[in-house]
């Protein structure tokens, strides 16, 4: 299962730069994770303010 980002996002970008394989990029309103490529590590969840990385 990889980590999806819920509405709660505030595009802050704090999540994209500690992802190990870069599967996070800005979307239109929110930022977003390649399921493809995520591994799973929660990296992510680790650091956001307002918990909007969730395991999917």
């Amino acid at each position: 299962m990889s980590y999806k980002i819920t509405d709660a996002c505030i595009s802050c970008g704090a999540c994209e730069p500690e992802c190990p394989v870069d599967a996070i990029s800005a979307g239109d309103d929110k930022y977003v994770i390649d399921a493809e490529t995520c591994i799973e590590c929660g990296a992510c969840a680790n650091v956001c303010p307002v918990d909007a990385p969730i395991p999917e």
